[in-house]
């Protein structure tokens, strides 16, 4: 009896990260996120630039909204490519942490304002919601990288680590 290698071997043709359509809604996600980190920055940066020019100090807050922005952006550019996704969910947590933190910030000093006549206080009031939106999706994309990562990967014998399973 011949033993048939290619029988008990995994699968090389198809990619663990499964077809074109169920990378689709990843890419739609990352798409988001990105969209919405680069209008954080936008957001939040006018506010430093108007300090920086009128020479007065600018808050610590703005500065690592701002950085957040920037992780986050970056980030979804670099997670976009869905081999990552598995392994990049605890980035994906950090940057939800990094959102979540965000928002409480800014979101404790914005929410209850009164923004009658006050353009910046109303744009303020919707760089909020748009850091809850941000939290959001990281986490959406960390919890569909922890599905992917703890039941889709392939797994191995607990002994000598050798077989799959």
């Amino acid at each position: 009896m011949a033993f048939n290698r290619a029988k008990f071997s995994r699968s090389t043709s198809s990619s663990s990260s499964g077809s074109l359509l169920s990378k689709l809604p990843l890419w739609v996600l990352r798409f988001l996120q990105f969209i919405f980190a680069v209008t954080v920055i936008g957001l939040y940066t006018q506010d430093l630039r108007a300090a920086h020019k009128a020479g007065k100090y600018s808050d610590n807050k703005w500065g690592y909204a701002v950085a957040v922005g920037v992780i986050g952006a970056v980030s979804s550019l670099l997670l976009a490519w869905p081999r990552l996704t598995m392994w990049g969910w605890g980035w994906d947590l950090v940057v939800f942490i990094l959102f979540t933190a965000l928002f409480g910030i800014f979101g404790k000093m914005f929410i209850h304002e009164r923004a009658e006549n006050l353009n910046g206080v109303k744009r303020m009031k919707n760089a909020v919601w748009i850091d809850l939106i941000n939290m959001l999706l990281w986490f959406v994309t960390a919890i569909y990288g922890m599905v992917m990562f703890f039941f889709f990967r392939g797994s191995k014998s607990l002994h000598t680590g050798r077989a799959a399973v």
